[in-house]
């Protein structure tokens, strides 16, 4: 992973003599990006920066790398995993000069032109300065993996990794885009196919489009747009069967995670014990000898195994696993909130981005030689990951439903008018005919429409934040699962075949046996931090939100505009409610709307360069050797199991009721402020034989005492209902 920026006239002219200055504060911006080495070339219409961070060749892979007779400039952020596959294919003669993965696109593009790119894997942003045709050459990896960002007037261009680079250019705006991000479907998380490009969220910066190249002529602007690659791509060769398809996807996948974890640095993993990271971890081990594993252990991950699988699986493979303590106190402080956002520059930072910068950050400081991080993501988006959370405790067939009633959901967007007749969870009194004449456009295959979807979020959402989350503590992010091939079998798999290898994810479960565990192969999915932990994580940002008198709302209202957009006294009720009930999804959407001001204030007073700025206490680990054995000791290191008094008294909430009904005696039910929020039965003996003893004058020892049960035994469930604020102790 490197830093890489530039500037150049495209006018016809030559730069001014103040070009280097910029150049400069590009790096200086960017430095975290690339912290082991600084180049700059400034020559006639064109300027190239670059920061680098040395994983191939750190003796001469220095950029920028120009070609054998000085006509090709290049400065690239990334890696290209089949180089030496690459440069045999060029004609004979061809040298080159360095160890860099990135050369041989020099002499590609000298072969090809435009076509350059076609037959390469990897991942990266690339500027290419074409001094003969007198040409600028801009281009990303298929999914926009390694980010290029610019903004250009009728006299210059300007460009770099991170937007936040663009605004060291005084002609760059400096303006929070209200508009693009209050329409932009995914800051509201709202369900609806679109195939419309993500947003910057900033006025005047652009984003060079994944699977495109971009070239510019400097005499007059003029732009050539190449698409060199269109999702879902097409496979070169396509099985028939079930076993077809799982046997090449293997295959596909070790290669990729194979050519993922070739470094000439030391590099990690993320583990969170499900079988994505799991896949990676088996693979790169029999590759990588001392392959250092990091997991979250927080009170979210402790509840949903993530953080207990994570171990048993570095256990099995043989790796170092670092627990990294989140504890159920901590929270972050309004500053470091800042940071993290100013380093994402997307106010779709939330708790899972927080929780992997921490893990990098973590990592960096245990391992500081660590240079690159391997990562289960994006596997969920075109496996079929969502699929049976989609279907809602239905099949295939519900998952298919679900997908029909977003496409339906997403063309009715054109005409509202229509949507009374199709209510929401409701397959509505017409046929979809009424759609196609009114609005127009074919319905299609839904799951075609899916995936397409997914592959837009990946791009203003998954790799954005892999990359800045890694970035910030000088790592670059590996992802195995986004190497085209797999995406393109995948995508390609009959509709008679997906409920066979598309639920549930069993393409990859199936490949993977007898490489991971067998309990990870048959484990439901767990999305990190979410389940049965996941008001653990939201009462934490809550609190953030709440911390030092409301410190982060009260300045993103303070930002330009934001009084114009927000709903100052809606945002404190909204905050009031969290306050009394952080346990739902709407701490997410909260925080986002504070992000907008927050960003929008910080771009009209940009700050300093993410390398000049604290960043807090780096988190702890945990040793874990037996993790049954130090259960206990776990729970107290998290903050999961505070003393309790068993002489103390046990009473419901104010706001609690505990409800039955005299023919089912068994069945109880727990109503929270005049609603039944739980149903306590069979299912759930421990809370139900205990809520029905508490009556707020009998003892903890005497309640445990009447149900035959020790304080270990009954331990999880008190401290949950206590928790979950259900019960009190006098």
């Amino acid at each position: 992973m490197c830093g890489i920026a530039g500037v150049a006239r495209i006018d016809g002219g030559d730069l001014d003599a103040g070009a280097t200055q910029l150049l400069n504060r590009f790096a200086d911006v960017l430095a975290h990006r690339g912290p082991d080495e600084r180049e700059m070339l400034c020559d006639g219409a064109v300027g190239l920066a670059f920061t680098r961070l040395s994983l191939t060749d750190p003796e001469s892979g220095s950029q920028p790398l120009v070609s054998d007779d000085g006509s090709l400039v290049l400065i690239a952020n990334g890696e290209v995993y089949n180089h030496r596959e690459l440069a045999a294919t060029l004609p004979a003669g061809t040298r080159l000069r360095t160890g860099s993965d990135c050369e041989v696109l020099l002499y590609l593009y000298r072969e090809h032109g435009l076509r350059f790119l076609d037959k390469v894997r990897g991942m990266f942003g690339l500027i290419l300065w074409d001094r003969r045709a007198g040409q600028l050459v801009l281009a990303r990896d298929r999914f926009g993996i390694k980010p290029l960002y610019y903004h250009r007037d009728r006299t210059r261009i300007v460009l770099a990794s991170e937007i936040k680079a663009l605004f060291a250019d005084p002609a760059t705006p400096r303006r929070f885009a209200w508009e693009q991000a209050l329409t932009t479907p995914a800051l509201a998380a709202a369900a609806c196919f679109t195939d419309t490009p993500g947003t910057t969220w900033f006025e005047g910066v652009s984003a060079v489009p994944a699977g495109t190249i971009l070239r510019i002529d400097l005499r007059d602007g003029r732009t050539h747009e190449h698409v060199y690659w269109r999702f879902p791509g097409e496979p070169q060769e396509v099985p028939d069967t079930v076993d077809g398809f799982v046997d090449a996807y293997r295959d596909l996948l070790l290669d990729s995670i194979r050519e993922c974890a070739t470094a000439d640095a030391e590099l990690g993993l993320f583990l969170s014990g499900g079988i994505d990271s799991a896949a990676v971890a088996a693979a790169a081990a029999q590759q990588i000898a001392d392959l250092h594993t990091f997991t979250v252990l927080s009170p979210s991950t402790y509840r949903s195994e993530d953080a207990e699988f994570g171990h048993r699986v570095a256990t099995k493979l043989g790796l170092p696993n670092h627990q990294v303590v989140f504890h159920v106190d901590h929270v972050p402080e309004p500053e470091e909130w800042k940071r993290l956002l100013w380093l994402l520059e997307t106010p779709l930072c939330g708790p899972e981005i927080y929780y992997k910068y921490e893990l990098h950050r973590y990592a960096k400081a245990a391992r500081p030689e660590l240079r690159g991080m391997l990562l289960g993501a994006a596997s969920d988006e075109f496996n079929g990951g969502y699929s049976v959370d989609m279907a809602g405790g239905g099949d295939w067939g519900h998952f298919e439903s679900h997908l029909r009633s977003i496409a339906r959901t997403s063309q009715l967007r054109a005409r509202p008018d229509l949507m009374p007749w199709w209510p929401a969870g409701n397959e509505g009194l017409f046929s979809d005919e009424v759609i196609r004449r009114f609005v127009g456009g074919e319905t299609g295959d839904p799951y075609d429409q899916f995936i397409r979807w997914q592959y837009n979020k990946i791009q203003q959402y998954n790799v954005w934040h892999e990359d800045r989350t890694a970035a910030g503590s000088g790592i670059e992010a590996r992802v195995p699962f986004l190497d085209h091939r797999l995406v393109e079998l995948v995508a390609a798999v009959p509709a008679h075949l997906r409920p066979d290898l598309l639920w549930d994810k069993e393409i990859l479960r199936r490949g993977m046996r007898g490489y991971v565990p067998d309990e990870v192969i048959t484990r439901p999915k767990q999305p990190f931090f979410y389940g049965p932990g996941v008001a653990y994580t939201y009462r934490m940002m809550s609190r953030m939100l709440e911390r030092h008198g409301a410190a982060l709302i009260e300045e993103a209202m303070a930002a330009p505009e934001a009084a114009t957009f927000i709903r100052a006294d809606g945002l404190r009720e909204y905050l009031r409610r969290l306050t009394d009930d952080p346990s739902g999804p709407h701490v997410e959407l909260a925080l986002r709307v504070v992000n907008l001001g927050l960003l929008a204030g910080m771009v009209a007073d940009v700050p300093p360069p993410t390398r000049d700025t604290p960043a807090g206490p780096v988190p702890r680990s945990v040793p874990v050797t037996d993790w049954e054995a130090q259960r206990v000791d776990l729970e107290r290191t998290i903050g999961l199991r505070p003393d309790l008094d068993v002489t103390a008294v046990p009473r419901l909430a104010d706001d609690v009721l505990l409800l039955t009904h005299p023919a089912d005696a068994g069945r109880w039910f727990l109503a929270i402020d005049g609603t039944i929020e739980y149903v306590l039965d069979d299912d759930t003996p421990a809370y139900r034989d205990f809520l029905v003893r508490v009556d707020g004058t009998t003892t903890l020892a005497v309640i445990l005492d009447d149900m035959g049960c020790t304080l270990d035994t009954l331990y999880p469930t008190v401290s949950d209902l206590i928790e979950r604020r259900v019960v009190a102790l006098a």
